[in-house]
């Protein structure tokens, strides 16, 4: 009973001291335990390589502690109200219909969170039976207690956060309550309530549900209408985020922020603009360069365009380049990095598709530097406005630049040598390379204080993983009944009657990417996505790393779709740009990459052919 009052506790409900202590607490945690997942490989590597020996169970903890941190993550995401929602029309609506909007669909995931809470009591219940232990007698049920406690936390949040009042958050949380207290009554006649509760399902998902609750909610309907016990979602859950490969997935993601939050973008632009700056359109070349390099390590092109359009836009203008190419010269210049390890989606397609990191890693090198040519030429071939005398190389700054950002630029290669030369797992090679980008960061350059600054991105970093992987770990659940109940299998002999041809598939492929990239994060695109596109495409006999960089590939396209692409959006924000003026300058280039994506789609030699080279 005492569980219960320490969630309420943790809600933003508490008093206000009280609460920010716990928040303090909460953040803490969430940092000690990612900085183990660090350490741990690390260690764990070290000793194997020096001494011949080991940590007991080092690998089963580090996979643990992920499954810790994930949860840990989501409830500081449900905290900070930003869990990943699948749609965001509400934003469309005036401010009665959005408070109603948020209301429902707030509600409607914490009754999904409550249902898994459950799920995760029953699942608990029957692995406590079965024994285990993860090492040094740590039982597996111990850890595996996170799942129903991190639920519980996340629909008081979910609920409290569906109003404003008093009253309102009361009536969140008894409606939250009301499926799980009915439950008996639903499953024994499930004859009744699909039909409704799906029509739910969908509206709460345009009014702006969370990915992860709109993924679950259809799952548990399915698995109750065929009398399956909810529990497996926390078994299939449980499964996948104690996953062996994937605490990379925090560990490059850490990487990334850290990288970020510092003041390494600065220094590469200094070095892109020292080594090209002095050629014709040598300022587009930059902009691209140092563009595609801070995706790579972010994994979202918006972001770049957030934390880059400061610096590379002045540089444009000041070499002559007029403002309209310029605004959709930086809007687009990110895109290639979503292809370049260590980028994020990159990794999380990998896994999501049961492809190893390494082959992705090859395999999106190839279309990426065809992407990098494609928007540099086009930078490079609009004439500015004035002509300047181009500057002789100075070879005494570039070194300067080079050396000052020596570490940045290497820093790719680390997680690549590693993995390819076989010293290191991909969890290995991922945990060396966050040390790495911390050393740097916060070390070497110190851009970041290892207390004022380090442990809030570790936590805003925590936040985002934590809510990809409560979304891949509903995912799976669901996978798995479509997969028991053939529903790829008849898609994907459908789709072969349909479509007959492999080339027929791959247009059809790219226009559904290309609208799902208009329409949808590409976080949860991929975790939604990927498992059905990469059995569809083994039907027709497409490469699965092929696949991959044609997913993603297309996926960034549609972040420049005219009118409804995110990154115009976030372009517009970041330059106070009319919508319309941010397409009229996009346009030209997403025309010359949407060339580029049916090159990649269609000559797959280009994600293949370094595959054998580096094996």
């Amino acid at each position: 009973m005492s569980a219960v009052p320490a969630a309420f506790a943790l809600t933003p409900g508490a008093p206000g001291r009280l609460r920010r202590a716990l928040a303090r607490a909460e953040n803490a945690l969430l940092v000690a335990v990612l900085a183990a997942i660090v350490l741990l490989p690390l260690a764990e590597a070290i000793l194997r390589k020096l001494l011949g020996i080991g940590i007991a169970g080092s690998a089963a903890l580090v996979q643990h502690l992920t499954l810790v941190a994930s949860m840990a993550g989501a409830a500081v995401a449900a905290r900070e109200d930003k869990l990943l929602p699948l749609f965001s029309l509400s934003s469309l609506l005036g401010p009665p219909a959005r408070a109603a909007a948020r209301f429902a669909s707030r509600t409607f995931a914490a009754a999904v969170c409550a249902l898994l809470c459950a799920a995760g009591i029953d699942f608990v219940a029957a692995e406590r039976g079965a024994g285990g232990v993860i090492a040094y007698g740590i039982p597996v049920w111990a850890a595996q207690c996170v799942l129903p406690a991190g639920f519980l936390l996340i629909a008081l949040r979910l609920a409290w956060n569906a109003g404003r009042s008093t009253y309102a958050r009361g009536t969140a949380i008894c409606l939250a309550v009301l499926p799980l207290a009915s439950a008996p009554l639903w499953i024994q006649h499930p004859g009744w309530w699909p039909a409704p509760a799906l029509a739910l399902l969908a509206a709460c998902a345009l009014a702006g549900a969370p990915v992860f609750a709109v993924i679950a909610g259809a799952a548990l309907f399915l698995f109750a209408q065929r009398g399956a016990p909810i529990a497996a979602l926390s078994l299939d859950h449980y499964r996948l985020v104690v996953n062996p490969t994937l605490p990379a997935i925090p560990l490059f993601a850490l990487a990334g922020y850290l990288f970020a939050e510092s003041a390494a973008p600065r220094r590469l632009i200094e070095v892109f603009d020292a080594l090209f700056g002095r050629l014709r359109g040598g300022a587009a070349i930059v902009t691209v360069l140092a563009c595609t390099f801070f995706t790579s390590f972010t994994g979202a092109s918006g972001v770049t365009i957030l934390a880059l359009g400061g610096l590379v836009m002045p540089l444009l203008l000041s070499s002559g380049y007029a403002s309209r190419p310029a605004l959709g010269l930086v809007t687009a210049a990110g895109l290639p990095g979503t292809l370049l390890m260590p980028s994020l989606p990159l990794i999380l397609y990998a896994i999501v598709a049961g492809v190893t990191i390494r082959d992705m890693f090859v395999g999106g090198l190839l279309p990426a530097l065809l992407m990098v040519g494609i928007v540099s030429a086009w930078g490079v071939s609009l004439r500015p406005r004035r002509r300047e005398e181009p500057r002789p190389f100075d070879g005494a700054k570039a070194r300067a630049a080079l050396a000052n950002a020596k570490w940045e630029l290497g820093l790719p290669l680390a997680p690549v040598a590693a993995l390819i030369s076989g010293l290191a797992t991909p969890v290995e090679a991922a945990a060396l390379t966050a040390l790495l980008a911390f050393a740097v960061t916060s070390l070497l350059h110190r851009d970041l204080g290892i207390v004022r600054d380090v442990p809030r991105v570790m936590t805003e970093c925590g936040l985002i993983v934590g809510g990809m992987l409560l979304i891949l770990g509903v995912v799976l659940g669901l996978t798995d009944y479509l997969v028991d109940a053939q529903v790829p299998d008849r898609l994907i002999a459908w789709v072969s009657d349909t479509v007959g041809s492999r080339v027929a598939f791959l247009l059809a492929l790219n226009a559904f990417l290309l609208l799902a990239g208009c329409v949808m994060e590409i976080y949860p695109a991929i975790l939604v996505l990927a498992p059905l596109v990469t059995q569809i495409g083994a039907g027709f006999g497409v490469h699965p790393v092929h696949l991959g960089a044609i997913f993603l590939a297309n996926m960034e396209l549609g972040y420049l779709t005219p009118l409804v692409g995110l990154n115009l959006f976030f372009a517009s924000y970041r330059f106070g740009k009319p919508i319309t003026e941010i397409f009229r300058a996009v346009l030209p280039l997403f025309l010359a990459l949407g060339a580029g994506v049916l090159i990649v789609t269609y000559v797959p030699w280009l994600s293949t052919a370094l595959l054998g080279f580096f094996r």
